[in-house]
């Protein structure tokens, strides 16, 4: 019996032992601040990170409102992840003859600097739900926003694709950005004095080598990166790249939940596939949208109005009288009263008998 228990208490310190080795250290939480926890797998509980803990192949790190963390690979490279935050570090294989891995970006915003070490090539991919950037060994920051990625280049050269084959390769000074798993856009440079440029400078302040003073900064990210879409697509749509225009509109409805940018966005849609792409029906559906979702708001006025000038067009003059008729009572002194007017004279007289 006493040989026996030997025996158990050898065989369990050899699979103590094993386990140790299959979790070996892969990163370490170097600096850290605020709301900060890890957890050891999807299945495991958050529990509280502190500085310098080790963290294994499988681990999670997740940021609260006021958190932020770098965390440092074994090669030397840097993740920094800023507020309201989570990521996986999926597999990383950092070893003397080859550098790879894998990144799983739930949500948030990162900052990855991979470094370029002499003879050994590094393919180290972060992706999200619908995006990948893969990175050889360069500077980049990535924001996860639901379906919406957007993408800044810092150094070197990042490739970017959706969850099809087409990549665009992303430059120093430049960005890009995707969602719902769509090709990326094409990278535009930052220019100086832009609203780009103060998301950049953002971007860098919220994931630089210590915590950022203005968290509040950082979370309005989204909403100035999706402003800025809705008057790029505007510009996109003037020289006649209607379908990128659509898809970077769309991107800015699924990076923000902020009704104005929202109701903006749907707008342009409209107008661009019924103005543009002669597809009334597509158009109906965006200003309908309008209205099922901020009836309140004054861009309410516009789809309304276009809500019953495209039922017009489409012949629906029963419809386009009633949608009309109700612009008229809600918006006495509209600024489409006229037209409304001159539309719903022209079905009276297109419904009198013969």
């Amino acid at each position: 019996m006493k040989r026996l228990m030997v025996l158990l208490t050898f065989l369990m310190l050899i699979c103590l032992f094993a386990t140790g080795a299959l979790a070996a250290s892969v990163a370490t939480a170097r600096k850290l601040s605020g709301d900060v926890t890890q957890r050891s797998g999807e299945k495991s509980i958050y529990a509280a990170l502190s500085a310098g803990s080790p963290l294994a192949e499988g681990s999670w790190v997740r940021t609260g409102k006021n958190g932020w963390v770098e965390l440092a690979l074994s090669d030397g490279s840097t993740l920094t992840l800023a507020n309201n935050g989570e990521l996986e570090l999926t597999r990383l294989r950092l070893g003397k003859d080859k550098r790879e891995g894998l990144i799983n970006l739930a949500q948030g915003k990162l900052r990855a600097n991979v470094v370029k070490l002499a003879g050994k090539q590094a393919d180290i991919k972060v992706k999200s739900g619908t995006a990948v950037a893969g990175v050889k060994g360069t500077s980049f920051m990535m924001m996860s926003e639901g379906p919406a990625n957007v993408f800044f280049g810092n150094e070197g050269i990042v490739s970017i694709k959706g969850t099809g084959q087409e990549e665009k390769l992303m430059t120093a000074g430049t960005m890009t950005q995707t969602t719902r798993g769509y090709d990326p856009q094409e990278p535009v440079k930052v220019e100086p004095g832009s609203p780009l440029a103060d998301a950049l400078k953002t971007f860098n302040e919220i994931t630089g080598e210590t915590p950022p003073a203005d968290w509040l900064a950082g979370d309005a990210l989204p909403s100035i990166i999706a402003r800025w879409n809705v008057n790029y697509a505007r510009y996109l749509a003037d020289r006649g790249s209607y379908q990128e225009a659509l898809r970077i509109l769309q991107i800015a409805i699924d990076l923000v939940q902020k009704a104005e940018i929202r109701a903006d966005a749907w707008l342009e849609r409209g107008t661009i596939q019924g103005r543009f792409l002669d597809n009334p029906r597509a158009a109906l559906a965006e200003f309908l949208l309008v209205l099922e979702e901020y009836p309140n708001l004054p861009q309410a006025e516009i789809a309304l109005f276009s809500v019953g000038q495209t039922l017009y067009e489409l012949k629906l003059f029963d419809q386009a009288a009633s949608r009309l008729r109700q612009y008229v009572a809600i918006y006495p002194n509209g600024r489409y009263r006229s037209t409304s007017d001159t539309l719903l004279n022209a079905i009276e007289t297109l419904q009198k008998p013969q």
